[in-house]
């Protein structure tokens, strides 16, 4: 359905992604990123908004840039927050699936049905400018699916909204990927994965892994734990450990910081603990970041080969 063969896009110096290469079948996909990580410019290529510097795009066997046949089935909703505010909802929508080539009485019907499926029918009249950024994202939804796109591209759909819009929300796309395909760019693990995709990383333009989320935990469990400590001697308790088998790495970061790669975290902690009885300062023992931000990381470390 999408493929990307050694994709670099530069905006001047600055590279959006880079040297990207990778197949995504027909399915429901997430791509994971923290904000900055070139999961804008991965859609952006994808929907045809932009044409790659290096490399080809292709979505359904054909670039999309510039291809009506490519981007009529296609939906997209982007990140950012509708700036029409005086149209109603239904007219907005009624635009948009105008503009998918559908007679004005094909698109009304389309629009009142679709806003209807995304719980939108009773404020389907009000304008855009009156209605709470949830019922915004659900107008932008309609938008996206009323022309029934064979491919629904989603950028960080639920960003800033409240736990309840962002679980209606959830279930809405849920149930579109049922029956059809869906990339959803975001930066949180846990609502792509309540969507029940596959997962494409992506950290500094460039894509770090990509597969099933078992398969990422896989490789991410794989790999060593990261327990920082700080104390007053980090070279005494860097030579103290360094024998021990539960250590498979040391290094000294700062003046007082030693982080030590493991698989038996319980182990390291109790040496720590004998080390600090023996009269070493320990102030702070820190495991890895767990959060998405810091898998990414060690991610990128394994890419490299750079052992954690």
């Amino acid at each position: 359905m999408i493929r990307l063969s050694h994709v670099t896009k530069l905006y001047g110096t600055v590279i959006g992604v880079n040297d990207v290469t990778v197949e995504l079948g027909a399915g429901a996909h997430g791509l994971l990123g923290p904000n900055g990580a070139g999961k804008t410019t991965f859609i952006g290529l994808v929907t045809g908004q932009l044409r790659p510097s290096m490399g080809r795009v292709e979505v359904f066997g054909a670039p999309p840039f510039g291809n009506d046949r490519v981007l009529r089935r296609l939906g997209f909703c982007p990140a950012s927050d509708i700036t029409e505010r005086r149209a109603t909802a239904l007219e907005w929508v009624r635009y948009l699936v105008r503009l998918s080539g559908f007679t004005a009485a094909d698109a009304a019907a389309r629009a009142e049905r679709t806003l209807e499926q995304v719980g939108l029918d009773e404020a389907a009249r009000r304008p855009l400018g009156t209605l709470s950024k949830g019922m915004r994202q659900r107008a932008k939804l309609a938008g996206a699916i009323a022309h029934e796109p064979d491919l629904l591209v989603l950028d960080e759909p639920f960003d800033g909204l409240d736990p309840v819009a962002r679980h209606d929300l959830v279930g809405l796309v849920r149930t579109w990927a049922r029956s059809r395909s869906l990339l959803v760019a975001s930066h949180l693990l846990h609502e792509v994965e309540a969507l029940h995709a596959d997962l494409a990383v992506i950290l500094g333009g460039r894509l770090v892994a990509s597969g099933s989320p078992g398969e990422i935990r896989h490789l991410i469990d794989a790999l060593p734990t990261e327990i920082r400590v700080t104390c007053d001697d980090p070279r005494r308790l860097a030579r103290q450990l360094a024998g021990d088998s539960a250590c498979v790495g040391i290094r000294l970061e700062g003046e007082q910081g030693v982080v030590i790669a493991t698989r038996a975290p319980e182990t390291i902690a109790a040496l720590v603990a004998t080390a600090a009885e023996e009269g070493l300062a320990v102030s702070a023992l820190v495991p890895a970041d767990r959060s998405l931000e810091g898998l990414f990381a060690r991610l990128v470390g394994l890419h490299r080969g750079v052992a954690p």
